[in-house]
């Protein structure tokens, strides 16, 4: 069966081809005039902050050698030369390592559940107009102040170790999960919210069998990747005395330990590497990714 093809007369493609390039040509002048603000905006906001071109082009060097430096031993050998010397210190870095991953853990654990009684709380599909403003005040609090700040301040009050730690990655926690969790909640089909409400289930009953079997899956999706985020978190935290893996690398940097800084931060970037893998591996074991 063979098909025609019919073209339009001259005197009618012309129109309909001069419209085509027309259009075409507004897109293109859309794209280059918002290219040419989103350059500007970058070139302005860099000149605003003193942010310098060529001195980042002269300094380049010394940053790069800082990382051949760091891959050296103390006799100027590579360290995979003798990894042993490398690793001189293996057994009380995993001991650190273990701490921080615990630190995250736990810290992730306390503002994950939080931040579940929270949300719904903050819902707009599910709480009133005060109860909603009042949640969305108390999160947009506990996420915004960064949580290196709110660990020197339970430095300060409960002194140096992890306990600083894990109060402040469990209130950042709370704040970012219950943004997250909110969104979920409010993405809900409100029907079996509906047919529930209508026959008399309290708010309790609506949430566990209306709610919960649509959002359990995207609150452990994100639940796992804050537990990644906030294994990071924990490690930047020992900075300022709140335990860790972390302590021990600034020690190392303070100190010009070249080789330990990269012995240690090849563990905390091995372990990132090993918990992504085991998320993908939890995740599809819960059948919520392919």
């Amino acid at each position: 069966m063979t098909i025609a093809i019919q073209h339009l007369p001259d005197r009618q493609l012309a129109p309909l081809l001069r419209a085509y390039r027309q259009a075409v040509l507004q897109r293109r002048v859309r794209f280059l005039v918002g290219l040419l603000v989103l350059v500007l905006s970058v070139a302005l906001g860099g000149w605003w902050v003193g942010f310098d071109i060529a001195l980042l082009a002269n300094k380049i060097s010394t940053f790069t050698s800082y990382f051949g430096r760091i891959f050296t031993l103390d006799d100027g050998q590579p360290v995979l030369s003798d990894p042993v010397e490398w690793y001189w210190g293996f057994i009380k870095w995993s001991k650190l390592l273990g701490e921080t991953l615990l630190v995250a853990y736990t810290g992730t654990i306390l503002g994950a559940v939080i931040a579940f009684f929270t949300c719904f709380a903050a819902a707009s599909n599910l709480a009133g107009p005060t109860t909603r403003w009042v949640a969305r005040r108390f999160l947009e609090f506990c996420r915004t102040v960064p949580e290196i700040v709110f660990a020197l301040i339970f430095v300060l009050a409960y002194g140096l170790g992890p306990m600083a730690g894990v109060l402040a990655l469990a209130i950042h926690t709370l704040g970012a999960l219950g943004k997250l969790y909110t969104e979920i909640v409010e993405n809900i089909d409100m029907k079996p919210v509906e047919g529930i409400t209508s026959t008399g289930g309290s708010r309790a009953e609506t949430i566990f069998y209306a709610v919960l079997p649509q959002v359990w899956s995207g609150f452990a999706t994100y639940t796992l990747l804050r537990f990644e985020i906030n294994f990071r978190g924990a490690s930047i935290m020992g900075f300022v005395g709140a335990g860790g893996i972390g302590q021990e690398l600034l020690t190392a940097v303070r100190k010009f330990y070249y080789s330990d800084v990269s012995a240690i931060l090849v563990m905390i970037v091995v372990t990132v590497f090993v918990m992504d893998i085991l998320t993908g591996l939890i995740l599809k074991r819960l059948n919520l990714v392919g």
